[in-house]
């Protein structure tokens, strides 16, 4: 058998070998009942999530962080309002700005698009606690966006019976490599 030969016999062998070992993985978690790469056999994916954190982009040198850890349970798929979690942001010039912390209370997803909302529970910026506030994240891997609902009138103290799931539209761009923001799409029932 001549060089060529061999070696294209060993490449054919060695991708049959290969097709071999996906075929019995994929075999083994379906029978297992789950998908492949799936982390638990019998646990459905939440409904929705926003997560990460990340800087924005700002000329004049402000610092401006955003954190969020939101999430909507499987079981509440159809309840927007039932979401958990937390967020954080503060914004900082030249030494003087403020930082709030709270507990989400909406979390509405579309494609890469999270919109949620939540009440101050934390601040150092005066009549900020116990306000809603929105937030709108376009996730768009290293180039994400993001808006708040206080955009128009300047301060989350200003947000007045802000209801639950309403924000801006994401203006503001995150700040290359200061952090990524992910959404998991909301996929209810009722939607084909």
């Amino acid at each position: 058998m001549s060089r060529n030969a061999s070696a294209s016999t060993r490449i054919r062998v060695a991708a049959g070998v290969a097709a071999l070992i996906t075929v019995a993985c994929t075999a083994s978690a379906t029978a297992s009942g789950r998908s492949p790469g799936a982390d638990s056999p019998t646990k459905p994916r939440e409904a929705a999530a926003l997560t990460g954190s990340a800087k924005l982009a700002r000329t004049l040198g402000d610092d401006i962080t955003f954190t969020f850890d939101a999430h909507l349970a499987a079981e509440h798929r159809t309840d927007p309002a039932k979401a958990t979690g937390t967020f954080r942001f503060s914004h900082y010039l030249d030494g003087e700005g403020a930082w709030a912390r709270g507990r989400i209370d909406c979390l509405v997803t579309g494609g890469k698009v999270a919109v949620a909302t939540g009440v101050i529970t934390g601040s150092d910026l005066p009549g900020a606690k116990g306000k809603r506030v929105g937030f709108t994240v376009h996730d768009l891997s290293r180039h994400d966006r993001l808006g708040y609902s206080w955009a128009s009138v300047g301060s989350p103290v200003e947000t007045k019976d802000l209801p639950k799931c309403v924000s801006s539209a994401p203006f503001e761009r995150v700040k290359n490599g200061t952090g990524d923001f992910r959404v998991l799409p909301w996929q209810p029932d009722f939607v084909e």
